[in-house]
């Protein structure tokens, strides 16, 4: 399933990253703030369990996550869109995955994988802003499948059908979701409009 947000507020901040001017700053602080607001979207289908507390007044039943969730950012860029995730889900634990891609080949190398435990039963959400070719994603996925995960959902800013179809034909049990939908790749294989490099521009290393 294909998701895409599409909201007032995201588009909002999304356009000012966008921006060539936009600095390192307010680059990373709107990325951080997007992230936070697709936390809702992405949680919506979440299996709860009732659980009994009791108020200052009375006993009650209210409902609580069945799952933990796991954050699992692509390393460099996926960073960028923990923090405003784990705000809202302040006991979800955290692994990673480094990758990079090989100049001859053009596929994605795995240089880094740390898992939690809770991989394993919990709900897995893969964090990168940009979703491209789709290599690294469906590697990357294909890595926390090899780990034990059996629920995990692709949580990308911008993406475009090359990307999209890839993930979809390699992993068509993995739920895709995006703050917008751009138009193609270029030469150069970046999303246009896009972002440009959205690791360079959140760390200011370019």
């Amino acid at each position: 399933m294909l998701t895409i947000l599409n909201h007032p507020l995201i588009n909002h901040k999304l356009t000012t990253m966008r921006n060539k001017d936009t600095g390192t700053k307010d680059f990373r602080e709107n990325l951080d703030e997007i992230a936070g607001l697709m936390a809702y979207e992405i949680t919506r289908d979440l299996d709860t369990v009732p659980v009994e507390v009791e108020t200052p007044i009375c006993k009650t039943t209210g409902q609580q996550l069945s799952k933990k969730v796991v954050l699992i950012p692509i390393l460099r860029a996926g960073l960028g869109m923990v923090d405003g995730i784990h705000a809202m889900i302040p006991n979800a634990k955290i692994g990673h995955i480094g990758m990079y891609r090989d100049e001859t080949t053009k596929r994605p190398c795995e240089y880094y994988a740390k898992f939690p435990e809770e991989i394993k039963d919990g709900t897995v959400f893969i964090l990168d802003p940009m979703l491209a070719t789709g290599g690294s994603a469906s590697a990357a996925i294909s890595i926390v499948k090899k780990a034990g995960a059996k629920t995990i959902k692709l949580i990308c800013l911008v993406g475009v059908d090359t990307g999209i179809n890839k993930v979809q034909q390699d992993h068509p049990d993995v739920d895709i979701y995006l703050a917008a939908k751009d138009d193609h790749l270029n030469e150069n294989c970046y999303i246009v409009p896009g972002l440009g490099d959205a690791g360079d521009r959140l760390f200011g290393t370019k």
